[in-house]
Formats: C-alpha cells, structure tokens, sequence
C-alpha cells in the first residue's frame, strides 16, 4: 500500500518550491515510515533548490527532523510503531573500509531507503539527504531512524539532525576541544552557534564569536560566548589573538565556508593549533597558502562532516543534554511555519532573520 501525502518540492533549479502530492510507499526490508512532526528549514534544502548540490530534480526537500515511527519493514529490529525519533542523513553500512576500522563516523556506504517516493504523475523524487522530510510522511533505512526521549519537543529535537549536531560535533568530536581551551567560531548562524554550545559545554575556558552581523553575535552570548568579535569592525584575526594573550586560539572552527574565512581561521590558530572547517563551500571555490605556514604554524587542519557525528550514540546524548537545561535547543527555533512557508522561509534565512524556520506538521 502507498500513501498519498503533501510534500515540499524543488523542480528545477531556483525555482520556487511547491507544495505538491506525493506518494510514499509503505516500508519493505530495512526500512522506516516516519510520520513527521518538524522538520528546520537548513541552508543545505536551499542549495538543493539551487542545484548547488546535484542536477536530480525534482527533489523532495527537507532533512533535520523528528517524528514518529509509523510502520517498520521485515527485518527491522529495535524500531516499532510509536517509537520518537530524530531522522539523521548517516546510517552507518557496518561494513565499508571505514566502519570495518572502527571508524562509523566516516561511514562511505551509509543507508538510504530503497524504495523511491514519486510524485502523483509516478516522476521519482531525490529526497534531500537521504530524507525529504518536509512531507506528513517519509521513507528511510530504518537506520536513519534514532529513538531518543519523547519529553523533547520536536521543534527543537529535529534540529539536531543536522545543523546542531553538526556544529556541535564540530567543536567536541572533530575539534576535540577540552577543559581549558581557547575556541573562535568564525560564522554564528545555526552551525556556528552549536559550535558555541559544544565548545562551552566541553569546557572552553574562552569561545570568541566572530560574524559581521550584531544581531547574530547576540545570539552567540546566549549559547555561551564570552567574547563577540564584529569583522565589519575589526580585523578578526587580530581581535582573535588579542584576546588569547597574543596567541591566538587552540581550535578555529570556520562555519560559513568561504576561502576568506577560512584563511582568516588558519591564521587565528595558536602554534600547533586545530582548524576545523565545518562550513561548505561553494564547488568553485579555491584557496591558496604559503606553504612554509602550513608548515611552521603545525596542528591539524580538519573538515568536519555532519560533526564527525554517531547519530545512535551522539543523538540521545544531546537530548539528554537539552532535557537537563544544559543545551538550549529552544534557542535556536526562531519561528514555527507550515508546509506552505518554505519559501519564505528561504528568504527570510538568505537575509539572516533567522536561526532557525521549523516546519510543524
């Protein structure tokens, strides 16, 4: 049996999105159906309506959400009607070269539904991320579905499908920043400002916000900043290091994903210091560096993917967090919208209006 729900759709690229019928397939083996119950609207759903990402259209967007499970496949254990989950876009294979060396977090095979969600017409849809859950209802490797505690409204817990975790991740997985360290988040959008929870939850002893706009380096002090730095104002680099005793910081995470600020970032770091970009760039984009820096500076100069995250492990961990008060994923819920939103949404996230749009189904 199918079923025909309203799903948000990108058809080509830069069009407006639409809402549009779809129809999604019941599970078979290995898969999930996920009535969804918010979904944030991400940076990434809008480079998929830009055709950034892929040409696949028309694309079924929508991937940083939490619902509930409402039929499972053969074969699946562990999931069963009802279950609360966040949706993430990595289920690890188990036996790629990287999950057969310990390392899940880097899977190259992770699992998507087999099965396609079409259109009414039978057109298949490319489901952002693996997922497309701007929709009543979706399909995913039953994988992808993380159980965590249902006392944490979906509003907030869908965010840590991917922005949250991501920045967050960022700092404490990839970052590996610890008791006492200097941390510099360039960029404090949605990323960037879970960067600056992670860091300071870790136990940061200075997290520098840098971005050129006051607005959202007022929302860096509520997840934990000590110091704002306006790049409209000053020279970043040198702000960075004033404030780190001339040093410059033991970790840089770069969250908006341009060669400036990146090259900003690399030269921020202490000696020995971690950069870790977390922002995406655009295909195009290049960067040149005097390589005796690259050298003589040492450290490590990291990418970090989806925040080098273990969603079964990592998820329910940020949500106990937020249960305790001690992660404030509210804060980061800017507006609540519906289905027929999005675009706006997109616009209102282009002028930086917004940490965070989230769809409420």
């Amino acid at each position: 049996m199918s079923h025909t729900v309203r799903g948000v759709v990108a058809a080509g690229k830069g069009a407006p999105v639409r809402v549009e019928q779809i129809v999604v397939p019941d599970p078979g083996p290995g898969e999930a159906l996920v009535r969804v119950k918010a979904c944030g609207v991400c940076h990434t759903d809008l480079h998929y309506r830009e055709g950034s990402i892929n040409d696949d259209f028309p694309f079924l967007l929508g991937h940083e959400a939490a619902g509930l499970i409402e039929a499972v496949g053969d074969g699946v254990d562990g999931l069963a009607p009802g279950d609360y989950v966040i949706i993430a876009w990595r289920a690890p294979c188990g036996t790629c070269r990287s999950c057969r060396r310990g390392r899940p977090w880097y899977c190259f095979d992770s699992r998507n539904a087999t099965q396609a969600m079409t259109l009414a017409d039978g057109t298949r849809l490319s489901p952002a991320l693996g997922i497309g859950a701007f929709a009543e209802l979706t399909l995913v490797a039953a994988g992808q579905a993380v159980k965590v505690d249902p006392a944490a409204r979906p509003e907030a817990a869908g965010l840590v499908g991917c922005g949250v975790m991501a920045g967050f991740g960022a700092a404490v997985n990839t970052g590996g920043v610890q008791r006492g360290d200097s941390v510099a988040v360039i960029g404090c959008g949605g990323v960037g400002n879970a960067a600056i929870a992670g860091a300071t939850i870790a136990g940061a002893r200075k997290v520098i916000a840098v971005d050129v706009d006051p607005r959202k380096l007022e929302w860096a002090r509520r997840f934990g900043a000590t110091d704002v730095v306006n790049a409209t104002e000053t020279d970043p680099v040198e702000a960075i290091k004033a404030l780190t005793g001339g040093n410059g910081a033991d970790v840089v995470i770069e969250a908006v994903g341009r060669p400036e600020t990146y090259r900003q970032a690399f030269f921020a770091r202490d000696l020995a210091g971690t950069l870790v970009q977390v922002g995406v760039p655009d295909p195009s984009m290049t960067i040149e560096l005097p390589m005796i820096e690259l050298f003589g500076r040492g450290g490590a100069l990291k990418s970090s993917w989806y925040g080098d995250c273990l969603p079964s492990r990592d998820f329910p961990l940020l949500i106990d967090l937020y249960l305790s008060g001690r992660l404030d994923l509210d804060g980061f819920v800017s507006e609540t919208i519906g289905l027929d939103d999005v675009e706006e949404a997109f616009a209102r996230m282009q002028r930086g209006e917004v940490l965070r749009s989230v769809v409420v189904l």
